[in-house]
């Protein structure tokens, strides 16, 4: 399965400035996979210690975390030699042994010629721990996310569509009616589908919906555990009603994160942290609300007001129970809800291309789906899930702050008219 973090993979080893990487990400978004088949194509051989699995190698960072002992430990277990800059090495789940994170710091400040790249599926919980010490400036990061609809096109065997989408976009122009259609349709399967790789692949085994959702709830039924198993006991039964509430908070017309919909009387102190395990488990990405259209926008932030979406559109439709048929034969006044479903698509798109998620309104006046940052600029982003696109939010926005150029994302083939840029749903991938 073809992976755009190859190519980041790619320079990493290449750079001059190479350091450790470490990758983020949610369970079950490929990271194992992606490292391994990077390691297969590029190196001699690749040593993969995972330390879910390997016991007695975690046990042996306990007592020396030096890169003289750590190689000559991992040469001796698995019968290979490890050369610089021809072996990669990979610790896989590295948020369970604490001491081999650390040694990252010393293999980049003693022997930089190593090449490692550690992964792991809870590390950003793993890290707020205080038994972790973070390697601070000795490692590279990367973060994965599921695929976006470009990798998903990808998958399908539709690359050439993707590149026909990424032209179109780059000169304002209409893709043909029946590509347009043809898009559209990959569009509904992707939130149906979503880009957890595991659904991906089941679904184009079978290209049967009823297998992918099979697996989407084996995956969410992964994440409850992993609450049960990874949080304090206190907080799991609130990580997973917050969590369990999710598609009830995008159901309202106003789609800020409401505690008081998880439990009658919730409040920030009773679910704050719960929230952000989610948000450092990678479940969940967090939208903050700017009072101001001016840069820098984290500089205009209201810490009181956000939204959350959850961090596979696949899953949220699972989660809120919408049938796959309503999707796929969807007319715009039929459900409310697409609404909230394209919302979800877009901020996990935005957020793969490594966006800022920034939302604003204006007393209950006007409100702006997504701000995102270009150059020096904030750009203000409208969605919506069909082709009206009426809308007054973006003129009060407009005259208010006066953005170089404004995007409405719809069902809508592209275009340019009154200084705002069409993009169809399908193509949200190109906006980098």
């Amino acid at each position: 399965m073809k992976r755009k973090i190859t190519a980041k993979l790619s320079d990493w080893k290449n750079s001059p400035q190479r350091k450790p990487l470490l990758i983020y990400g949610a369970r079950q978004v490929g990271k194992t996979y992606a490292v391994n088949e990077f390691g297969r194509n590029n190196y001699d051989n690749v040593i993969c210690v995972n330390f879910e699995t390997n016991l007695s190698l975690a046990a042996d960072f306990n007592t020396d975390i030096s890169p003289e002992h750590i190689i000559n430990s991992l040469e001796i277990f698995y019968k290979q030699k490890i050369v610089e800059g021809k072996t990669l090495i990979f610790f896989d789940e590295i948020q369970l042994c604490g001491r081999a994170l650390t040694s990252l710091k010393y293999f980049h400040e003693s022997a930089p010629g190593y090449h490692i790249i550690a992964a792991g599926s809870l590390l950003g919980v793993a890290l707020n721990r205080e038994k972790f010490s973070f390697p601070v400036g000795g490692v590279d990061m990367l973060h994965l996310y599921p695929l976006d609809l470009e990798e998903f096109l990808w998958a399908a065997g539709s690359e050439l569509l993707a590149q026909e989408i990424r032209c179109c976009y780059a000169e304002n122009k209409a893709l043909s009616p029946t590509l347009h259609d043809s898009a559209l349709n990959f569009y509904k399967e992707y939130l149906i589908v979503g880009g957890m790789p595991a659904v991906v692949n089941a679904h184009r085994a079978s290209r049967r919906l009823l297998d992918a959702a099979d697996v989407q709830s084996l995956i969410v039924n992964a994440y409850i555990a992993d609450m049960a198993k990874y949080a304090e006991p206190a907080e799991t039964t609130k990580i997973m009603a917050a969590f369990q509430s999710i598609p009830a908070q995008l159901a309202k017309d106003n789609k800020k994160f409401q505690y008081k919909v998880i439990r009658r009387g919730g409040s920030a102190s009773l679910f704050g942290a719960s929230i952000d395990w989610l948000c450092a488990a990678g479940l969940v990405i967090k939208c903050n609300r700017v009072e101001h259209g001016f840069m820098p926008p984290a500089a205009y932030l209201d810490f009181s007001s956000f939204k959350l979406y959850m961090g596979d559109v696949g899953l949220l439709t699972l989660k809120s129970g919408m049938p796959a048929h309503n999707i796929m034969t969807a007319v715009e006044s039929d459900n409310t809800f697409m609404g909230a479903i394209a919302e979800n698509y877009v901020a996990v798109q935005l957020r793969t291309n490594s966006k800022e998620l920034y939302y604003w309104n204006s007393a209950h006046i006007a409100e702006i789906d997504f701000l995102i940052s270009s150059g020096d600029k904030i750009i203000p982003v409208e969605v919506k899930a069909g082709v009206h696109t009426r809308s007054r939010s973006l003129a009060v926005y407009k005259e208010k702050y006066a953005p170089p150029y404004a995007i409405r994302i719809s069902a809508k083939n592209f275009g340019f008219e009154n200084n705002i840029k069409s993009v169809p749903l399908y193509a949200v991938f190109c906006i980098a």
